[in-house]
């Protein structure tokens, strides 16, 4: 992932949109970015690490308007919320940029003009149905029962003169290079998902507004009463920071390094639209983007609409800012969605932190002070066991481990391989037992509590990316050197004897877990189950998720997976002939990832292997039978050859099959595993 025979690692968060304040999705992307840039420069790389704020558009004029103030004094005001928040969840960045700052417009006129003298950018009349919401336009055949495909939000047709680039010419290029590349795009799914997008006829990008409707933005440099379209403002934003015709030798040396880590809500703007500017600026495209999930309440994204965002100031505030790093690091995998509860951060902050790591360390803390005189203790000779051995093999090899994981993205495993180290101290500790023998042998518990605090030490210091605050105070307490800044400086046997051991309190304190009402066990049993209706997982009756009637005939051939498809069982379908249903392409699939669609009680989005060279993406209703992580490998009956549609902006490209009563829904599986691919006959 990180490419490091190239020197330089520059990650670039997305800049967020000042129209309100940070929630926890702002905070998660922030300090995986922040996690992402600690653990690079302990692999030895120069690091560059810009987050920033987006300031123009029509929903911050609109949020000025509503505050009775002007666009530049509210965004004054907002992004201070963001700037201000980084510091407190020890976000390491090593620039903020502001859209509004006068390096930023020079760099967007500057590339404005170039693609205009260069016949990449026209005048042309749209008419199409705009999103407010997320500032874009969509044709009538995009929408999804008259809403925005991407949010379910309302759209207004409008028509009028405006700028356009020739967005189009670049999509064959934009394609050869994601193949050619295929980890340009992370994770796969991601990928899969922009090649099925372009699989479509590309169209000229609108990068313009008449300031007659929006006056919000940076003018264009030939023709001041249209300012630029938000997002093609927004993106220079990663040029504009590396010194992009400001300082060319310095925009060479830290481009070659560039990883966007981006929400997958804004994967088709930074893997078309950006990509493709690119290109017309003649400039090198990202080594990688990095698409992310969603926290989730109850499988639906945070959203302020909704009132379901938590806050990360508070949270923080309230269980410890490296509690809150932890957690986000280690429940989430990168490119999946994640349920937030605070049961489940506080089940994972007393299981892992209170009592793995932090009882370790204030156990042989309060034993080093009560009976070695408060300092750490000589190596001596050890137990003579296999024991110490085995101790110190795991730890030293720990650290091209973390690197390997933390480099394939997969830093959920690379957190839970250092816990696994901490888990071993533990039963090291057991072993060898110091607290019994230190009366009768007292150079074996010396040596022992040497090895577990050296131990310990190895486990603070990989996991110092993560919890730079509690590590570095740790360490401290532990009589250990600070934290490393290379991970070629952490060998064994550096933890200096007779340093003083001054933990004093548990340092993860235990939380309290919020106690949920258990199921009645005296309530009736549910119904027997009752012959179903066999239908294809594939239907849905509008964006918002709800069903239709239970009688609904089934929608026609080539409607976007997304739901149920039920019918009357005694009426007498109409027969097909044995060509119709040869036609039929029905596959065996596996699973390979699955995850809640956010806003919708009803769909899953599927990793499928249907035998093929990669995965399909598949939009299924089954959300309400199945859970996400129930289904992954899996193997279900799939309709392989339906034309793909988009649904909630997602791109399905095949049906599962399903019987359907009135209990729910059973995906059709074999009754023995079978070969991705195998065809049913």
């Amino acid at each position: 992932m990180s490419d490091t025979h190239s020197g330089v690692f520059y990650i670039t968060t997305p800049i967020y949109y000042v129209n309100d304040r940070p929630h926890i999705g702002h905070g998660y992307c922030t300090i995986l970015a922040d996690v992402l840039a600690r653990f690079h420069r302990l692999f030895g790389q120069e690091t560059y690490f810009l987050t920033g704020t987006d300031e123009h558009g029509q929903k911050v004029q609109e949020a000025a308007v509503k505050r009775g103030m002007s666009s530049q004094a509210h965004v004054d005001d907002m992004h201070r919320h963001f700037r201000d928040l980084w510091p407190t969840l020890h976000v390491s960045n090593d620039d903020f940029i502001r859209t509004t700052e006068p390096r930023h417009v020079r760099v967007v006129q500057h590339a404005l003009q170039l693609l205009w003298d260069r016949g990449l950018i026209y005048r042309g009349e749209y008419e199409g149905f705009y999103s407010p919401r997320v500032e874009k336009f969509f044709a009538a055949d995009e929408l999804v029962d008259g809403k925005c495909p991407e949010t379910g939000g309302e759209v207004h047709q409008i028509k009028e003169s405006n700028y356009f680039f020739r967005m189009s010419q670049y999509r064959d290029a934009l394609v050869a290079h994601i193949h050619a590349h295929p980890d340009f795009i992370r994770p796969e799914s991601r990928r899969n998902e922009v090649l099925g997008f372009l699989k479509q006829p590309l169209q000229d990008l609108c990068i313009s507004r008449p300031k007659a409707r929006l006056e919000w933005g940076i003018p264009l440099p030939f023709d001041p009463d249209y300012v630029t379209y938000v997002w093609f403002d927004a993106l220079l934003n990663y040029c504009t920071a590396a010194g992009l015709y400001l300082d060319d030798e310095r925009f060479a040396h830290l481009w070659c390094g560039v990883h966007h880590l981006i929400g997958k809500d804004i994967l088709t703007t930074h893997s078309v639209y950006w990509t493709t500017m690119l290109m017309a600026l003649e400039l090198p495209l990202p080594r990688h983007i990095i698409a992310h999930g969603w926290w989730l309440v109850d499988r639906t994204k945070m959203s302020k609409s909704l009132g379901n965002v938590v806050d990360p100031l508070a949270m923080k505030d309230k269980y410890g800012v490296d509690s809150l790093r932890y957690f986000l690091m280690r429940e989430m995998v990168v490119g999946l969605d994640a349920d937030f509860t605070e049961e489940a951060f506080l089940k994972r902050h007393n299981f892992d932190l209170a009592n793995d790591l932090g009882n370790l360390a204030n156990r042989l803390a309060k034993f080093v002070q009560r009976s070695m005189g408060g300092v750490v203790p000589a190596p001596g000779e050890g137990s003579g066991t296999p024991h110490d051995d085995d101790l110190r093999a795991m730890a030293t090899g720990l650290p091209a481990r973390v690197r390997e994981l933390v480099e394939d993205l997969r830093i959920e495993a690379a957190v839970e391989a250092v816990m696994n180290l901490v888990r071993r101290i533990n039963r090291y500790v057991a072993e060898t037992e110091p607290f019994k023998v230190i009366k009768t042998d007292p150079a074996h518990a010396a040596g022992a509590v040497y090895h577990a605090l050296e131990g310990l030490r190895f486990a603070l210091n990989l996991l110092a990316p993560i919890m730079p605050g509690k590590c570095s105070e740790l360490l401290a307490a532990i009589g250990a050197p600070p934290p490393v800044t290379s991970l070629d400086a952490l060998r064994w046997g550096d933890l200096p004897a007779g340093a003083a051991v001054t933990l004093q309190d548990a340092p993860f304190p235990r939380h309290e877990v919020p106690t949920f009402q258990a199921a009645d066990p005296g309530a009736a049993p549910a119904p027997a189950r009752k012959p179903g209706k066999a239908g294809a997982a594939a239907r849905e009756a509008g964006p918002s998720g709800a069903p239709g009637p239970a009688d609904a005939t089934p929608a026609p051939m080539g409607v976007a997976q997304a739901g149920v498809a039920s019918g009357d069982p005694s009426a007498a379908p109409a027969k097909v002939t044995y060509d119709h249903f040869a036609a039929l392409d029905l596959r065996v699939g596996t699973v390979l990832a699955a995850e809640a669609v956010a806003k919708s009680d009803k769909l899953l989005r599927l990793d499928v292997d249907l035998g093929e060279a990669r995965p399909r993406q598949v939009v299924a209703g089954i959300a309400k039978a199945y859970a996400p992580a129930d289904l992954v490998g899996r193997q279900f009956l799939f309709v392989a050859n339906l034309e793909p549609r988009k649904v909630f902006g997602l791109l399905s490209e095949a049906m599962v099959l399903a019987g359907h009563d009135d209990d729910g829904l059973a995906a059709f599986s074999p009754l023995r595993p079978l070969p991705a691919g195998a065809k049913a006959s």
